[in-house]
């Protein structure tokens, strides 16, 4: 059986509803993007990457394909397709024990994938910014 922090993350990925996101989150969660350099820290900056990162991959065939879950701590690799450039990533995520999610960094490979989710979480970043 997965962890809450886990299910409820896969929950907001397949139904791409990021209003559960607040509930997820530890006030001091911190988010660390393969395309920015400095961990971004706290609740409202780790929603604003994840939310612009659901919709990037919204229509993209997004799929977990493997996960390796400990007590605290879970690597999640997926797989997507974002305007025709395969990703191949893993996000690792490490929650509380009242299983809010505390911690997530995303890895990616190949990098022209990153070089293109660079350029679409850009675009996303910007308009709720404009929001």
């Amino acid at each position: 059986m997965r962890p809450h922090a886990i299910e409820d993350w896969h929950k907001v990925m397949v139904s791409g509803d990021v209003s559960k996101l607040p509930e997820l989150l530890h006030e001091d969660a911190v988010f660390h993007s393969p395309v920015v350099h400095t961990p971004q820290t706290g609740k409202a900056k780790a929603m604003m990457y994840l939310s612009a990162a659901t919709t990037v991959f919204e229509d993209a065939q997004f799929t977990y394909t493997r996960e390796i879950i400990g007590k605290d701590l879970a690597m999640l690799e997926f797989t997507s397709v974002v305007e025709g450039i395969e990703i191949n990533g893993v996000d690792i995520i490490t929650w509380d024990k009242n299983g809010k999610i505390t911690d997530f960094k995303v890895m990616v490979r190949p990098v022209k994938a990153v070089n293109k989710l660079w350029e679409k979480m850009g675009e996303m970043l910007e308009l709720q910014k404009s929001a």
